[in-house]
């Protein structure tokens, strides 16, 4: 015991001052607007808040980023039109924040705007808003893309024929245990559900047993976020600006509740975005742009996943595209696009509470954020 309680007095400075150090945030941004260059990289002090730029990469339009398992490479969106859409590999060095571009594939589909990769480390998955599908590429040992392996085509409709006439594939992301992949198509209103193969050499994507579940009519799914165990799934649908959610029951997704974004009352444009479960999943956070700018931030039953809104934060800026929790789950960081800075809330993990901290990130048109 007497040996124990020493070891313990000698590595507790030390694992106190591990939690103490700065973590990564990559950030992605729009740069078609000329202010910004591509890829920041910051430090990120979980201790107060503050952030430091440790590094800029030149790409175009890196509208969505993902990292490898074990953080050695990044893959980005290149959210360009007029078939000039593509996928980006990145080696990353962990001291500095450097991004070498390794290489990139064009994913033969238009406006790509969110890329997933697996956490065994053989695909990765990009969702073509404008083209309407999703391009899977074979990761190579070094890091690097493959050539296509394989392009899937949606296709439909949706009601709203201003938004919705024709597939608008938006995101990709794969259950807990990585045996299906989600796949979000805001024109057709339905989460497409494939299963992953990864062995499959021509076809790592197969139909699910159950193909798609259907959003709201003229919803628009956009991202989802999910249980630990999957078994609840949460849509975020863009057009009108409502939570979805999804409960797994004997093998199939069911629709369950639908709930308001916005706060009542609330008349103007939606442009609903992002969603995000805290680490313990006992709240959940949803983005809307258009005339809100605003989180909505709701309770998660714990039997049955069920949502209950417990109010609405400002993001205190314009277009909140993107956000995600800080690791320890003690800050909530927007991505406002239109005001050019992400915003840094305190996070209370007893009430999902936000507070504004003050402290702000300057990055022109910020779309994305990644720990």
């Amino acid at each position: 015991m007497k040996t124990y309680i020493t070891f313990l007095l000698i590595a507790l400075p030390a694992m106190i001052f591990a939690q103490q150090q700065p973590i990564d945030l990559l950030i992605g941004t729009y740069t078609n607007k000329g202010k910004s260059k591509g890829i920041y990289v910051y430090a990120f002090d979980p201790e107060t808040g503050n952030a430091k730029l440790k590094s800029t990469t030149a790409s175009e339009n890196p509208s969505f980023l993902a990292f490898s398992t074990d953080r050695r490479y990044v893959y980005a969106t290149n959210e360009n039109g007029e078939d000039e859409g593509a996928v980006s590999a990145f080696g990353y060095e962990q001291a500095t924040g450097k991004l070498t571009l390794l290489n990139q594939q064009l994913t033969l589909g238009d406006a790509p705007c969110h890329v997933t990769t697996d956490r065994g480390g053989t695909h990765v998955i990009v969702s073509n808003y404008s083209g309407g599908n999703v391009s899977v590429f074979a990761i190579e040992g070094d890091g690097s893309l493959g050539p296509l392996k394989q392009l899937i085509q949606h296709t439909g409709s949706g009601p709203d024929k201003s938004r919705q006439q024709a597939p608008h594939v938006h995101s990709a992301f794969f259950t807990p245990d990585e045996k299906r992949i989600y796949v979000q198509d805001l024109g057709t209103d339905k989460i497409t559900i494939y299963d992953f193969q990864p062995t499959n050499a021509d076809s790592p994507l197969v139909p699910a047993a159950q193909p798609f579940v259907q959003s709201a009519p003229g919803g628009g799914p956009r991202h989802v976020a999910q249980s630990a165990d999957g078994s609840v799934v949460y849509l975020v649908q863009e057009m009108t600006a409502r939570v979805m959610v999804y409960q797994q029951r004997a093998g199939q997704l069911e629709a369950i509740q639908e709930v308001e974004i916005n706060k009542d009352g609330f008349s103007g444009q939606n442009g609903a975005a992002d969603i995000r479960l805290s680490s313990g999943g006992n709240y959940l956070y949803a983005s809307n742009r258009g005339d809100a700018n605003t989180l909505a931030i709701y309770r998660v039953d714990a039997a049955d996943g069920t949502l209950t809104k417990i109010g609405n934060q400002s993001v205190l800026g314009r277009g909140p595209r993107n956000f995600t929790i800080s690791p320890d789950g003690k800050y909530l960081l927007v991505a406002n696009q239109d005001t050019d800075e992400v915003v840094v809330f305190a996070r209370d993990t007893e009430t999902g509470i936000l507070t504004d901290t003050g402290r702000r990130i300057a990055v022109p048109a910020p779309v994305c954020l990644v720990f």
